[in-house]
C-alpha cells in the first residue's frame, strides 16, 4: 500500500524545488473549474444482485490542480475514472447530480458527442502502457490517429506534434522512435508514448490511473516528475488515481480517502497527512513503516477484517466491520460526509475530536 515513512512522504511534497502540497490560484485568486462532481454513483447488475461500485462521491478539480484518489484494489477509483470518461461496461449505471467538463453538461451528451471529448478535451493515462497500446501498429501512427481524428490537422502537422511531445516526455531521437512499435520499448518509455499520445489534442482534463504501478521505483519518480512539469506547462487539470502514499504526497494538492465506494475523507494533502481524521486514513497512516521504530524481524502492521461486500441494500458505515469504536448508530441509515470547510470532510458518525482521540485503538494487526 505505501512505500515511505510519514515525514518522507511529506517532504515527497516538494517536487523540483517547488512545494506541490500548494494549489496555485488563477487570475484574480480565483482558479477556474475544469471537471466538477457531485453524488456520483455507480451500479453493476452481477449474478448475486447489484453491485454498488461507486456511491454518491463528490469533488471538482480545478485547473492546474492535481486531486490524488487513493484507496485499496477494489474501492471503486478506477471505476469513478471510467465513469467520467463514459467508458463504463455495460452492465453499469451511471447516476449523478452533476457531472460537468468546463461549461460541458456531460450527463445531457450522446455517445456521439462524448467520443468527440475523448482524447480531446479529455485525456486518459491508463495503468499499463502495453495493454493499452496496439501491438501491431507504430507509435507514430497510434500518436497521429489520435490528432486527426479529432480535426486538429493533417498529417504532416501530427507527425510533427507527435516528435515534439516524444521529445518533451524525454524521449531521446524522437522521430526515429515514431516507426518502432510498443514491444520494441521499455516499460519507462512506453509509459511516456503514452502520457505523450494523451497530450496530442491538448486536453485541459488529463486522468491518471495508476500510471506508475507498472514501474520501478526510480522509473516511477521520473514519471511524476514530468506529469508535475507537464501538468505546470500546459495547466492541465489532473485526477491522479493511486494506491500509494508516497505518490499521493509527492504529486497530490488535494486527497480524497476512498474506500468501499464512498469517498471517507477529503482535503489538501498537508491536512490529510498531518491530521487524518477517519479511523480507515488513521490505520493507513499507522501502517506506514518509520524507520528505526520496530524491532529486528518484526511485521508490518496491517488493518484487521476485510472490506464488505457491496452488493445489494447497503446501510450504516461500511467501515464499521473493522473499527473499534463502532457502535449504534454505525448500523443503520445513512453515513454522509461532514463537511468541516471547502474541500475539508470525512465520513463517519463520531466528532473530529472522538475520531482523534480514539485513534487506531486495537485496528492494527500485526502479520500479513
Amino acid at each position: 500500500m505505501v512505500r515511505c515513512d510519514k515525514s518522507t512522504c511529506l517532504e515527497w511534497g516538494n517536487v523540483n524545488g517547488e512545494n506541490a502540497l500548494n494549489i496555485e490560484s488563477g487570475p484574480g485568486g480565483a482558479s477556474k473549474t475544469v471537471l466538477d462532481v457531485k453524488n456520483l454513483s455507480v451500479d453493476i447488475d452481477v449474478p448475486a444482485g447489484v453491485l454498488h461500485a461507486v456511491d454518491k462521491i463528490s469533488f471538482h478539480v480545478d485547473q492546474g490542480e492535481t486531486l490524488c484518489i487513493v484507496g485499496e484494489s477494489g474501492c471503486g477509483k478506477s471505476i469513478t475514472s471510467l465513469a467520467i470518461m463514459d467508458l463504463l461496461p455495460g452492465r453499469a449505471s451511471l447516476t449523478a447530480d452533476t457531472l460537468m467538463l468546463e461549461q460541458e453538461n456531460l450527463l445531457k451528451i450522446g455517445k456521439k458527442e462524448f467520443a468527440a471529448l475523448r482524447g480531446n478535451r479529455m485525456g486518459m493515462i491508463f495503468q499499463d502502457p502495453m495493454t493499452s497500446l496496439n501491438p501491431v501498429y507504430r507509435i507514430g501512427n497510434q500518436m497521429e490517429e489520435v490528432y486527426i481524428h479529432h480535426g486538429k490537422g493533417g498529417r504532416k502537422e501530427a507527425r510533427d506534434r507527435a516528435e515534439y511531445l516524444l521529445d518533451k516526455v524525454g524521449i531521446t531521437a524522437a522521430r526515429s522512435r515514431l516507426v518502432q512499435y510498443p514491444h520494441q520499448l521499455s516499460g519507462g518509455l512506453r509509459q511516456r508514448v503514452m502520457i505523450a499520445m494523451t497530450l496530442m489534442c491538448g486536453p485541459t482534463l488529463v486522468i491518471a490511473d495508476e500510471p506508475t504501478t507498472a514501474l520501478d521505483v526510480t522509473i516511477q519518480a521520473q514519471i511524476l516528475i514530468l506529469l508535475k512539469d507537464l501538468q505546470k506547462e500546459f495547466n492541465m487539470a489532473m485526477v491522479f488515481i493511486t494506491h500509494d502514499l508516497g505518490v499521493v504526497a509527492r504529486i497530490a494538492d488535494r486527497v480524497a480517502v476512498m474506500y468501499a465506494g464512498s469517498f471517507v475523507e477529503t482535503g489538501t494533502a498537508q491536512e490529510v497527512f498531518e491530521k487524518p481524521i477517519h479511523p480507515y486514513t488513521q490505520g493507513l497512516m499507522a501502517c506506514i513503516p518509520v524507520p528505526g521504530s520496530g524491532k529486528s524481524g518484526e511485521r508490518l502492521g496491517s488493518i484487521r477484517g476485510l472490506v464488505p461486500a457491496l452488493v445489494g441494500d447497503l446501510e450504516g458505515c461500511m467501515f464499521r466491520n473493522r473499527c473499534d469504536s463502532v457502535h449504534k448508530a454505525c448500523e443503520t441509515g445513512y453515513v454522509g460526509l461532514n463537511e468541516l470547510s471547502e474541500g475539508r470532510g470525512y465520513r463517519c458518525r463520531m466528532s473530529v475530536e472522538e475520531c482523534i482521540s480514539a485513534g487506531t485503538g486495537n485496528l492494527l494487526t500485526t502479520g500479513v
